[in-house]
């Protein structure tokens, strides 16, 4: 019988990872929290008009890379491929919008049907932000500021680039497209296969075109900032002047559009050099017309999404991941023996009863002192404790140093809690 893998481009999280993905997300979250976020959790399945309504049913997600079926009532379903939209719709199912503004974070996974390479899947994860009824460009800005802190917390500050530009409004953006497409339309020949799709669809996103010839052809293509209302452009300036008086380094991109429908004024990406072509770690923008168009009452709204496994791919491939990640044991029991067991047990459940933070695994299987011993080192633990026979009569347990040359030293029962928690 023919072995059962995992879905092409839906991987699995191994006990090796996982500690990897808490930190990037404790991390994420204790920042978050100096910011006053709160956190949502959406489903991972919505009905597919959502998407269509928001992202646009002329965007290469919703032609080409999402997955959508029909349930059993015959309703069409589709796997969130990103989480803006659900976050949306339950504001405003739930009346989270109403006369209140909202700060919200999220994480989760989100599925597209892309081809799946080294940064890219079918399955990935994303960290989320989303704040709504907030209209000056301070909370852009705050936004933003919030990421560069996270960069320095991760290590990454200087390991990734902002790149921001502004889309105007909806009625600059029209403007653009018609002056862009003007353009564009007498060189239609000379473009790339997927830009050619993209002249009568979405044409903006030829401006992010990845294929060099295309973007020589678009060396005197227009400039969103010629396109730019009085009121966008004051937007933009203000954004630059908080960006600034905050240190935070940046690079105006003219040709920055982002991919989805929905964006509006401020747009921004982190980009890397360091994973060659997935460089981009973290994107938004501002979104001021989608609750409306979702069909709520309109309400300014701004956001951003960081790519989870783009993030620890570039932790690690710059070894930026502290020691003490991906260790998570503190304490390993070690216990040899006639009826050394149970006592090994009730030693253990003293320890997580007295600190909850102490990380304490026991042996199981049996064993010689010196094979537990390794395994006790093996584990990545701090210290062992060893059980026998003679701590068994005398309820005493001798500590031993597994990362240092400390002496080895001899418990009572009563004694060893106090003495742990001063050591880990």
């Amino acid at each position: 019988m023919a072995r059962i893998q995992a879905v092409r481009g839906m991987n699995d999280i191994l006990p090796a990872d996982t500690p990897a993905w808490r930190y990037l997300e404790d991390t994420s979250k204790q920042l978050f929290a100096q910011y006053g976020l709160e956190e949502i959790r959406t489903p991972i399945v919505e009905s597919t008009d959502l998407f269509k309504r928001s992202i646009g049913e002329v965007t290469d997600i919703v032609e080409k890379e999402m997955y959508t079926f029909e349930d059993r009532n015959g309703d069409s379903l589709t796997l969130r491929p990103e989480g803006t939209a659900s976050v949306v719709r339950a504001c405003e199912e739930h009346g989270l919008l109403y006369n209140q503004t909202q700060r919200l974070f999220y994480t989760g996974p989100m599925f597209r049907h892309e081809r799946p390479q080294k940064g890219r899947y079918r399955q990935f994860h994303q960290i989320g932000v989303e704040c709504f009824g907030f209209n000056g460009p301070d909370v852009d800005a705050e936004l933003i500021v919030m990421t560069y802190r996270l960069w320095q917390r991760l290590g990454l500050a200087d390991q990734v680039r902002l790149q921001i530009n502004s889309l105007g409004t909806a009625a600059c953006r029209d403007t653009f497209r018609s002056a862009l497409l003007e353009f564009l339309r007498p060189l239609k020949d000379q473009l790339d296969e997927d830009s050619q799709r993209r002249l009568d669809t979405n044409p903006l996103r030829i401006l992010d075109s990845k294929n060099p010839h295309t973007q020589s052809l678009l060396a005197d293509a227009p400039r969103f900032e010629d396109f730019l209302s009085e009121e966008s452009k004051a937007h933009f300036d203000s954004l630059c002047r908080t960006l600034d008086a905050q240190a935070v380094p940046y690079e105006i991109n003219p040709r920055l559009v982002r991919g989805l429908d929905y964006y509006c004024l401020t747009v921004f990406e982190w980009v890397t050099d360091a994973l060659g072509a997935q460089g981009t770690v973290c994107a938004g923008g501002r979104y001021d017309g989608l609750v409306e168009q979702l069909g709520g009452k309109a309400c300014p709204a701004v956001g951003f999404a960081m790519g989870i496994e783009r993030l620890i791919l570039l932790l690690q491939s710059l070894n930026l991941l502290p020691e003490t990640v991906g260790n998570n044991v503190d304490i390993y029991i070690v216990a040899a023996g006639a009826g050394t067991e149970g006592y090994a047990l009730e030693v253990a459940e003293a320890l997580r009863a007295a600190s909850p933070s102490i990380r304490v695994r026991l042996h199981h299987g049996g064993g010689s002192f010196k094979s537990q011993l390794k395994k006790a080192d093996k584990s990545g633990a701090v210290h062992a404790l060893i059980i026998g026979e003679g701590e068994l009569a005398d309820r005493r347990v001798t500590l031993k140093s597994l990362r240092s040359d400390a002496a080895q030293e001899t418990l009572a029962f009563e004694a060893l809690p106090g003495k742990l928690n001063g050591l880990i």
